[in-house]
């Protein structure tokens, strides 16, 4: 028999549905960069300041009775739509089919325990884990240049110079000819900038 919920937790799991409906009615396919500008405009859509919104999901604040009217105003839910279960109740649960293979939740134990350790990590540290575990994922969702793909012809045999002779040294390579290759070239190695204190 499970314990009832706190209203607490149901109301932070159902404010981060929101954000999750938000993030999907915006755009199709969420990459790292475009999250971070997304939490803000849905802090701005809720009529709170982005540092609140982040405070709010590490955690660190709860959504009060008040705020929780806030949240059913601006997203359009119902009077006390933010205090009831929508995600996880028993009925849904029995209900529901079978998760598909594209779901966002966890499919056999090693995803559960990868899942679970970031779960630790973002909980015992939540501003730096979120920078970086969007930085990681900004890295590993982002598609790799046509280019840096095709094989390269293998490099021709260095020559043998006179003594006292030195070689030139090799041309830069030519510039690509995909302009998104040449986006992603120029942004690698550029760190994001720091937040003002």
């Amino acid at each position: 028999m499970h314990a009832p919920r706190d209203v607490a937790s149901i109301r932070l799991d159902n404010a981060l549905a929101l954000f999750d409906e938000f993030v999907r009615n915006t755009i199709k396919h969420p990459d790292a960069a475009t999250l971070r500008g997304l939490e803000r405009r849905f802090a701005e859509r809720l009529q709170i300041q982005p540092s609140y919104w982040s405070q709010i999901k590490s955690r660190s604040r709860l959504i009060g009775e008040r705020l929780a009217r806030q949240f059913e105003q601006c997203c359009q839910k119902p009077a006390g739509w933010m205090d009831a279960e929508h995600v996880a109740g028993k009925a849904s649960a029995v209900a529901a089919p079978p998760p598909a293979s594209d779901s966002p939740l966890p499919q056999d134990d090693d995803e559960r325990f990868i899942t679970g350790l970031v779960l630790t990590y973002y909980r015992r540290h939540p501003q730096r884990a979120r920078t970086r575990l969007l930085d990681l994922l900004g890295e590993v969702l982002m598609p790799e240049p046509e280019a840096a793909s095709a094989p390269q012809p293998p490099a021709p045999a260095p020559r043998k110079l006179a003594p006292g002779v030195t070689a030139r040294p090799p041309a830069p390579p030519p510039p690509p000819d995909d302009p998104l290759a040449l986006w992603h070239s120029v942004q690698t190695g550029i760190a994001p900038l720091k937040k003002k204190r």
